[in-house]
Order: structure tokens, then C-alpha cells, then sequence
């Protein structure tokens, strides 16, 4: 059992991991986060290294709050949503956490494509959070 997060280096992605990681150590269980950026579709080589540069500094925060953690770098090709719910199966996710960008009101009638197959696909409960203003 753990809590999987979906993490990209974006403000929606750092409030998922840090609410991932209050509900992982209230729950007293462990937490992994799944990225599935693609550095192979990123043509920009500083971007890409910005990427791995932010996912260190994931493990280097995780380690200090003294988590029990697993950071998976997952680069299949397909959709984030796919990766990431894959991933909660094969662990028996206790719960998957996954970042909102705030949107106007006309966007707010349509939900992400990706959030959209998480919410409506995963097998457990999905803790859907918005970045700090």
C-alpha cells in the first residue's frame, strides 16, 4: 500500500507532492511519485536538465522529511494518466494525488484530458489539489 503522485516540475506538481507527502506520513505509509516527462520529446537539452535537476531535489526533500520513498522516472511514450494509474495498480495505491491548474470559467467546464482518465479511471480514491495562489 502507498500513495503514488503524479509529479511534473510545475507549481500543480509540487503542491500534489507536498500533499502526497502529509497524507503518506499521516497514514504512516510510503509515497511514490511517478513522473513520466519524456526527455526524449524535449528538444531543448537545458529543459531536459532543469527536468532531472527538480527530481533530485525531489529525493534530496523526501530523504530529508525522512519518508519512505520511490521516485520513478516512467518514460513508456504514452499519457502520464496511463503511466501513472499503471503504476498505482502495481503498488495497490491506497490513494493517487495529482495537481489541478486553475482554470477561467469557461475552462472550467472542461476538465484535463489526463485528470479527467485519472478521476474517472482509478481503482482507488484520487485527492485532486490546485497550487497556492
Amino acid at each position: 500500500m502507498a500513495i503514488v503522485v503524479g509529479f511534473i516540475p510545475t507549481p500543480e506538481g509540487q503542491a500534489a507532492l507536498v500533499r502526497g507527502a502529509e497524507e503518506a506520513r499521516v497514514r504512516q505509509t510510503s509515497l511514490v511519485v511517478v513522473s513520466s516527462k519524456d526527455p526524449a520529446r524535449e528538444p531543448d537539452s537545458a529543459a531536459v536538465a532543469r527536468f532531472e535537476a527538480e527530481l533530485e531535489q525531489v529525493q534530496e526533500r523526501l530523504s530529508l522529511e525522512g519518508l519512505k520513498y520511490d521516485v520513478r522516472r516512467v518514460d513508456t511514450g504514452r499519457m502520464a494518466s496511463e503511466d501513472l494509474l499503471d503504476v498505482a495498480d502495481e503498488v495497490a495505491a491506497d490513494l493517487i494525488v495529482i495537481g489541478l491548474r486553475r482554470r477561467s470559467p469557461i475552462g472550467k467546464l472542461i476538465l484535463g484530458s489526463q485528470a479527467q482518465q485519472i478521476l474517472l479511471t482509478a481503482e482507488c480514491p484520487v485527492l485532486a489539489v490546485k497550487a497556492p495562489r
